[in-house]
């Protein structure tokens, strides 16, 4: 599978002149199913940003996205969908992210309830996989992105 990506990378880079190694490879959420529905929200650009526990990007030593970086997002086959390049990020904590961004995850009727609501439900599964319990003010890596290419 990684050449199937690999090959993506290398045909979008040298089509938009980039000198860079393929980028992180990822999916959306705790499984394919996830994956596949809010990885077609951002082809179908209706989904513009995403966040991520900053205690798990520390966990895991995982870097903060950086503008101008590019990822490659996956669906549940871990296949290419997408090539998106960072437009924003920021550390927020989850009870002061702003209505637009939580409209911009671009989940269930774009309510600022709806994205609140399920976020408790991820990050409470998330962080409880390392032994650590949610609370509101949980930091957050918010990350707005735009679509660069479609597989």
């Amino acid at each position: 599978m990684f050449v199937l990506i690999e090959s993506y990378w290398e045909t979008f880079a040298k089509k938009n002149g980039l000198d860079s190694a393929c980028p992180a490879a990822w999916a959306f959420g705790d499984g394919a199913e996830m994956a596949d529905n809010l990885g077609a929200l951002v082809v179908d650009g209706v989904k513009t940003a995403t966040c991520a526990a900053h205690r798990i990007h520390e966990i895991e030593g995982e870097a903060i996205p950086q503008v101008g970086e590019y990822n490659i997002v996956l669906n549940g086959k871990n296949e290419p969908l997408a090539i998106i390049r960072y437009t924003e990020v920021e550390l927020v904590k989850m009870n002061e992210v702003a209505r637009d961004f939580a409209s911009a995850e671009g989940e269930g009727d774009l309510s600022y309830e709806y994205w609140y609501d399920g976020h408790v439900r991820f990050f409470t599964w998330e962080l409880g996989q390392y032994g650590l319990a949610f609370t509101p003010d949980l930091l957050l890596v918010c990350q707005r992105f735009e679509v660069m290419d479609v597989y």
